[in-house]
């Protein structure tokens, strides 16, 4: 597992834009923590790393955003409305696995309600903490085709900035 501290709202939408301009079609983030840790920010930057000009919002009423305009498609989905048991009937698979639209980027908040999960994902969760800014702890999960060297580069040079 990766730590990176992030010491403001701007460092968030930094690092989520690093993952926009190198995540290849077919990533699938898996994003948790707390309300108001980050996720819809890290998305936020996400959505600048593909240029992707349309405003990016929490689906938190809706479930799912579409956006289309950028590098790749990004499917922006928000389970915090619906119960482990609901989150089977909007589908989520269709997105990571390309079954009924272009593979892209699948950023998925509050995933800890998924019951099925993608083959391949990186798990990211956020954390406040009062001393430190916000924590990112990110874990790779399944089939290793993504190479992270620019998230490593991304968490000495954030870590080397906080000294």
């Amino acid at each position: 597992m990766l730590t990176i501290f992030l010491s403001s709202h701007q460092d968030t939408q930094n690092f989520g834009y690093l993952l926009g301009k190198h995540l290849p079609a077919g990533s699938n983030i898996l994003l948790s923590g707390n309300l108001g840790a980050g996720k819809t920010t890290l998305v936020q930057g996400i959505g600048r790393g593909l240029s992707i000009v349309e405003p990016i919002v929490s689906p938190t009423f809706t479930l799912i955003n579409e956006y289309l305009d950028g590098r790749l498609p990004l499917y922006h989905l928000d389970l915090y409305r619906l119960e482990s048991s609901q989150v089977d009937s909007i589908y989520p698979e269709i997105y990571w696995s390309g079954i009924e639209v272009a593979l892209g980027i699948t950023a998925i908040e509050w995933s800890e309600r998924l019951l099925i999960k993608p083959e391949s994902y990186l798990q990211i969760e956020l954390f406040t903490s009062a001393s430190q800014g916000r924590q990112v702890n990110l874990q790779q999960y399944g089939i290793a085709n993504q190479n992270l060297e620019f998230i490593q580069n991304f968490a000495q040079t954030a870590q080397l900035s906080d000294q």
